[in-house]
């Protein structure tokens, strides 16, 4: 892909690379999540989301278990991504970072239970195995997309 930055008045082609790209591209699904969780319809029983808690009945797509915080969670983590994304070695710490941080989540929702008042965010089971899935994708792309790269 390729992006233009404006020097002196005119457009310089400047390519993206493989990492930044792919580090762009989930910090978009990450946005889009967070503002779907807010879409009523998308987000069954709307009228049940809570703030926070293990209490909140609202399902994004009627699966994965959301609260206004867990959205704001996933629209922060989304704006975090965009910034990252702007260099190799910010959009590499992303993936690899995050991916991390979602494995760790995983750990946190198996170890937790669904009915703990720990179960801040909240968490179901759908949301736990996305987390392992998200964890390890976004750790596999930060290492394949950078395997033969140098990292400035």
């Amino acid at each position: 892909m390729v992006t233009s930055s404006r020097a002196g008045g005119v457009a310089s082609p400047r390519a993206r690379t493989l990492v930044q790209t792919a580090a762009l591209a989930v910090a978009a699904v990450f946005a889009l999540v967070g503002i779907l969780g807010f879409i009523p319809g998308i987000t069954t029983d709307y009228g049940a989301m809570t703030f926070a808690g293990h209490h909140s009945d609202a399902k994004l797509l009627g699966v994965f278990q959301v609260s206004i915080l867990h959205n704001i969670v996933h629209l922060l983590f989304g704006a975090v991504g965009f910034a990252l994304a702007r260099t190799v070695s910010g959009a590499r710490a992303y993936l690899i970072g995050g991916g991390a941080i979602y494995l760790v989540l995983w750990l946190y929702g198996l170890v937790v239970g669904q009915d703990s008042a720990a179960n801040f965010v909240p968490l179901n089971t759908a949301d736990d195995w996305l987390h392992l899935l998200l964890g390890l994708g976004m750790i596999a792309l930060g290492f394949l997309t950078t395997r033969n790269t140098a990292r400035p």
